[in-house]
């Protein structure tokens, strides 16, 4: 039985670890004590040095126990970075039942709730004598700014059938079946500079050429499974408007659940900044790259359904939905392993009011634990 006290203890003494993202080094130090007393293998890949993180990936191991052995590897993923600002966090559980912080930080419940479920999770199996399949528990770096920890990871780290990311929001009993693949851009307008008050007529503006790119491109929703995004527009020199402006840089994204329409979107993208450019005289250098994979699963794939068998075993309302965000989730999948994103039942997350039910990370504990007694059912 999940033992609430303990539970919520654990996670505010997380949440008290300073880990904003790229420094990730002291809650690295405590997971670790914490998955090892706990049996588990627990190692640290590579990936500090090519991320530039406090840390590298913890890859935490619990062998099979009993018939479980012979049923699917599970695979479950939290990252332990946060978002500022996420110094000297204070929680604070209300009488409405809430965890907040005292409003000068964020919380930290995303993604240290999950964490918090992982930990005492693994403590009720073994204190039920659970037969289990085995379970792999990776705890990322820079999930939060740009999956950097589990995108730098090597696949050879990951021995699961099936993959569980405790990291969504929403009430607990969703499943992200889907999410998009996401393609950055990067757009440089080049014109010539001239004084503006003297003989403007001999510049070209960068300025000029980069709007009339803009304006010829679809952006916002382009249809149900496709975004497009204008991130950021820079040039010239602030107070310097007696220049004609000569270089303009935009930073950009398209997201689609679809490859095809996400490699026309930024084709569009590409041929508008270029008939832009030769229309007023300028060049255009546009670079883009894949940042990560999209992934897409109807309700009666297995990693679907046993998430909803579980869920429905706790009594939570399982429901199925498309996010419109990337997680370690969409890596994870193009790594080879199906995984989908479990609600997490986290509010207000990346604010100052930032709040979580002590209810709701009882529910999360109790998913999992019903969902390596599901899969351990499937024991041949």
């Amino acid at each position: 039985m999940v033992q609430k006290d303990r539970l919520i203890e654990e996670f505010m003494e997380l949440v008290r670890v300073d880990s904003e993202t790229k420094h990730e080094e002291e809650i690295a130090v405590v997971l670790k004590e914490k998955f090892g007393a706990l049996g588990l293998t627990v190692e640290e890949d590579d990936t500090k040095e090519k991320t530039g993180h406090g840390a590298g990936n913890l890859i935490c191991t619990l062998p099979a126990k009993g018939k479980g052995a012979n049923a699917p590897k599970l695979m479950f993923t939290c990252h332990m970075d946060t978002v500022t600002p996420g110094k000297g966090i204070q929680p604070q559980l209300g009488e409405d039942g809430y965890i907040r912080s005292d409003g000068t930080t964020i919380l930290g419940s995303d993604d240290k709730a999950g964490i918090a479920a992982l930990l005492e999770g693994i403590r009720v199996l073994q204190e039920q004598g659970t037969e289990h399949p085995q379970l792999q528990c990776v705890i990322t770096v820079g999930e939060e700014s740009g999956l950097n920890g589990s995108r730098a990871m090597d696949p050879k780290w990951l021995d699961a059938d099936y993959g569980y990311a405790l990291d969504s929001n929403g009430a607990i009993g969703g499943i992200a079946v889907a999410a998009p693949s996401q393609q950055k851009v990067f757009i440089t307008f080049t014109g010539k500079s001239a004084h503006a008050g003297v003989n403007p007529e001999d510049g070209i503006s960068a300025i000029n050429i980069a709007s009339r790119a803009v304006s010829k491109m679809r952006l916002g929703r382009i249809d149900k499974e496709t975004t497009a995004n204008i991130g950021s527009f820079y040039g010239g020199v602030t107070g310097a408007t007696n220049i004609v402006v000569d270089k303009v840089v935009l930073e950009a994204e398209a997201r689609s659940l679809d490859t095809d329409k996400l490699g026309k979107q930024v084709e569009s993208m590409r041929l508008a900044s270029e008939e832009a450019a030769a229309e007023l005289g300028g060049t255009c250098e546009f670079r883009s790259h894949l940042l990560y994979p999209s992934f897409k699963f109807t309700d009666e794939a297995p990693v679907v359904q046993l998430a909803k068998k579980a869920l429905a075993r706790i009594g939570a309302e399982p429901k199925t939905f498309h996010s419109g965000g990337g997680s370690d989730a969409n890596v994870f999948n193009g790594h080879g392993v199906p995984t989908v994103n479990l609600s997490v039942g986290y509010e207000n997350i990346h604010t100052k009011t930032e709040r979580i039910l002590a209810s709701d990370i009882v529910r999360l504990t109790q998913a999992f634990v019903a969902l390596v007694e599901e899969t351990g059912s499937l024991s041949k």
